[in-house]
């Protein structure tokens, strides 16, 4: 496709903000010329305005959303045992999380998984490494952002994508269990992207397992107290999920029911102490 100064993204050369501390500096920060800098997502989600000149360019965008599909799914093609490991991205080197991330990522990979992450640092680094010092796959799957996310050195295949969806279709298509690390609105949009898709039936029922009990407690007693007391879930949909401490608990949970094929529809919590 043509590139035309419809379709592509502006890109403001520029100092890079410090990432900003209070909701006050970050409103700031907002108001610096070099703050945005376009994403393809960005340029396709935005609203059109009266004055512009995009009565065309969506509709030829497509066609390279369709690239992004085709790539992703050629680089992918290999990956039948795939497991998608989630966290945050500034879980530093050396704590409880990395190590337990780069534990879980190794004992997988050992037992024939091939390691998926978002490709960045923190838990990503940390399962990508597993993956790599075990001498097995690690795949990373990186998101252009408006400050650039570096992938991590720990990668055999290393991909970039322009669009969330695109990367997110990856993870779920090529995932055959999800292992959930403490993390952010990402990690929360990954888990629950999922649970939706399992629970619809868009999906076959597979493992996803959160990582961290003091982490999650909070989410899950307000599931329980709210969620399920105001009818908006099932009590056995929290069975979709299976809370642990222990790396090779998350593994042994995701060999049994990879072992044992399709789960069947959850009739408890799946929540252990």
């Amino acid at each position: 496709m043509a590139k035309t100064d419809a379709n592509k993204p502006k890109i403001k050369k520029g100092k890079k903000p410090g990432e900003p501390e209070t909701v006050a500096e970050a409103r700031v920060l907002e108001k610096e010329p070099e703050y945005w800098q376009l994403t393809d997502d960005e340029v396709l989600l935005r609203s059109p305005e009266p004055e512009d000149e995009y009565k065309t360019s969506d509709s030829w965008r497509v066609f390279r959303i369709m690239g992004e599909f085709v790539g992703g799914f050629d680089d992918l093609a290999t990956i039948t045992r795939g497991v998608s490991i989630f966290g945050s991205a500034r879980t530093a080197e050396g704590t409880e999380m990395y190590d337990a991330a780069r534990e879980t990522a190794k004992l997988l990979a050992e037992v024939g998984f091939e390691i998926i992450t978002g490709g960045g640092p923190g838990i990503m680094e940390a399962a990508n490494r597993g993956a790599f010092e075990a001498g097995k796959v690690s795949v990373g799957c990186n998101i252009e952002l408006p400050f650039e996310q570096d992938p991590n050195p720990y990668q055999t295949k290393s991909m970039s994508f322009k669009y969330f969806f695109v990367r997110k279709t990856m993870f779920i298509k090529y995932s055959n269990a999800y292992v959930i690390f403490p993390g952010g609105f990402g990690t929360m949009d990954e888990l629950f992207e999922a649970l939706t898709l399992i629970q619809t039936r868009k999906i076959r029922n597979f493992p996803v397992v959160l990582f961290g009990s003091q982490y999650w407690r909070g989410l899950l007693a307000w599931l329980t107290s709210t969620m399920i007391n105001e009818g908006n879930i099932k009590p056995e949909d929290l069975g979709l999920m299976h809370l642990t401490d222990s790396p090779n608990d998350a593994v042994e949970f995701i060999l049994k029911t990879f072992n044992a094929g399709t789960p069947a529809p959850a009739t408890g919590s799946g929540i252990e102490s």
